[in-house]
């Protein structure tokens, strides 16, 4: 693993893992994602992990004009650095979640390394209420969705952003994305310096046992050598126990709204910069050093602000 005596935070504002009736406090909109993700970047998030929402009903949009309204704004207002899903939601081809990624060129953009079953409706115990119907239809959907990510999927995104110096934030939800990941740097179709994510308590992916998060570091090791940042992020309440063991083995972290909507047990984060400011106590009471965006760009190697297309 490739070693910094500064931790890279990233802060996930929004996303499609949550929906707007689970809290207020999930920005929708492009004013409401441009100011929590500022707010997350003065509060010492690196790294900002973008979604796009319809205003109307909040749900999940991978529309080219939807991102325009913030990333633009973000740029201007903080030194971020911006990083744009490839994600989207499972409803979506892989055509649609690639072109914000495409189009605007970032510095970073996501990549899951595999097909998976990504179950969300088990949060349909947890909330009866939701203001737009999409809502509860599409958690009791998940029961039957496949993130769908194959070789072919993973190939194409890659070759499409190849001329764009985009480098990517290579999502890895078990084991085996790891060893796919393993798969396309044998192959050369990506490069070190890596940032691998490792992602923890989604259904259908690796738990969240300590165990687990060793498990995952120790793969990786073997597989990647120094050629790879470790980052991890944890679903839920386990959003910052898991950071805490990564932080203290020398990894990264990931908080945000897309990943956890709390702030404490029984809380809900009112805001992005909340999580972040938790989780930079956290770090600093290991006696650890927070990255700033450009030490983040130099330890990624990333392109620069200066050549993105927003």
């Amino acid at each position: 693993m490739s070693s910094s005596n500064k931790v890279i935070i990233t802060c996930a504002v929004t996303g499609s893992i949550h929906t707007p009736s689970m809290s207020p406090h999930l920005p929708v909109t492009a004013t409401e994602i441009e100011e929590a993700a500022v707010g997350a970047i003065e509060a010492g998030a690196a790294i900002v992990h973008l979604h796009a929402r319809d205003p109307a009903d909040g749900r999940p949009s991978q529309n080219v004009g939807l991102f325009r309204e913030f990333v633009g704004n973000i740029k201007q207002r903080t030194a971020g650095v911006v990083n744009i899903t490839t994600g989207g939601s499972s409803t979506m081809t892989v055509e649609e979640r690639l072109q914000p990624a495409l189009l605007l060129r970032p510095e970073v953009a996501s990549l899951n390394m595999g097909s998976m079953n990504f179950a969300l409706f088990p949060m349909l115990n947890k909330y009866k209420s939701f203001r737009h119907k999409w809502e509860s239809e599409y958690l009791e959907g998940s029961r039957d969705f496949v993130f769908r990510n194959t070789f072919k999927d993973i190939e194409y995104i890659l070759a499409s952003c190849s001329g764009n110096g985009t480098r990517f934030e290579f999502e890895c939800y078990d084991t085996a994305h790891l060893y796919s990941l393993a798969h396309f740097l044998d192959r050369k179709l990506v490069e070190g310096p890596l940032l691998v994510q490792t992602v923890f308590g989604i259904l259908g992916g690796i738990g969240t046992h300590p165990d687990d998060v060793a498990h995952m570091k120790r793969t990786a090791d073997r597989l990647f050598g120094d050629q790879y940042v470790w980052s991890v992020l944890g679903a839920g309440r386990f959003q910052m126990p898991i950071a805490a063991q990564a932080a203290a083995a020398g990894g990264n972290v990931r908080v945000g709204l897309e990943d956890s909507l709390w702030d404490g047990r029984g809380k809900l984060a009112e805001t992005n910069a909340a999580q972040v400011r938790r989780i930079r106590g956290i770090l600093e009471g290991l006696s650890l050093e927070i990255a700033t965006p450009d030490e983040a760009r130099a330890i990624l190697n990333l392109k620069g602000a200066d050549n993105v297309a927003f």
